[in-house]
């Protein structure tokens, strides 16, 4: 078995796209799970939810089996190859909010630029947390498939209507494992949600708002793989309908019943000092 394994990295490891980039790069350490490793990274996010390093080790110890088959089949296609030709990093894209206030009012590039100057957030943001890891950069298509799932995070706030707070979190990292299935997504997701039905006593449907954003994701076409300069250019409205994301109705439920019962959504856990806010990998 370990053979087949050593033979099934070779092979990963001498692929590389049209221009000679290495899908894998043989300096690249392999994946481990490691559940121990990754409960306690979740329970020192929940101990200081602003340091983020947490979910990226997450990750890090819940690898996903299906990771590298997905990498190799955009990275490696016509499609891929042109992505990374036009976007080979989408920070720079994401940043500019001069060029993108200059497309159409409604356009999902307007509800972006609102979303990240209202909270406060950069794509160079995140890739600062991700980089507080010390992580070695490789320049494979790993890399570049890895960083386009990061960096599209806060675009999935965008198209599904989630907020920021709490459970918002919780959902697009439901939504996230729907696009992609990942025992990280799931794990944080659920963990996540656990703890606030926890921490807050309430009828609010904390697990339908989950489910109902994780079905979502498996509607909506991966991010990872759109055209991100096309994405932001379409209307908002149209875009949803396009990929199938409606208005998620047991998330608004929660923040009603939530109010009813008077519990800000946006500031439920606070008192505790445990609130489990999390960002995507």
């Amino acid at each position: 078995m370990s053979e087949l394994k050593s033979i099934i990295d070779s092979m990963e490891q001498a692929e590389c796209a049209s221009d000679g980039t290495l899908l894998r790069d043989p300096a690249r350490a392999q994946p481990k799970r490691n559940i121990r490793k990754a409960i306690h990274h979740f329970r020192e996010l929940i101990k200081n939810k602003e340091d983020t390093s947490h979910v990226f080790q997450i990750y890090e110890h819940l690898p996903s089996k299906h990771f590298m088959p997905r990498v190799r089949e955009l990275a490696l296609s016509p499609k891929g190859e042109e992505l990374r030709r036009a976007e080979p990093t989408l920070p720079p894209i994401l940043d500019n909010h001069d060029a993108l206030r200059k497309l159409p009012k409604g356009s999902v590039a307007h509800a972006y630029c609102d979303f990240m100057e209202r909270e406060g957030l950069s794509a160079a943001g995140l890739v600062a947390e991700a980089e507080k890891l010390g992580r070695p950069k490789y320049g494979d298509l790993v890399e570049w498939f890895g960083f386009r799932q990061r960096d599209t995070h806060d675009l999935m706030h965008v198209l599904t209507g989630y907020g920021r707070d709490a459970l918002g979190e919780q959902c697009v990292l439901l939504f996230t494992h729907g696009q992609s299935p990942s025992p990280g997504h799931l794990v944080i997701g659920y963990a996540g949600a656990l703890n606030i039905m926890k921490q807050v006593r309430s009828k609010a449907p904390v697990l339908k708002a989950v489910n109902e954003a994780k079905r979502f994701g498996r509607t909506c076409p991966p991010l990872v793989e759109m055209s991100i300069r096309e994405l932001l250019a379409m209307d908002l409205q149209q875009a949803r309908t396009m990929f199938g994301i409606s208005d998620p109705v047991w998330y608004h439920k929660c923040h009603e019943v939530w109010r009813s019962e008077g519990v800000d959504p946006y500031d439920m856990l606070a008192s505790k000092n445990d609130e489990p806010k999390l960002a995507a990998a």
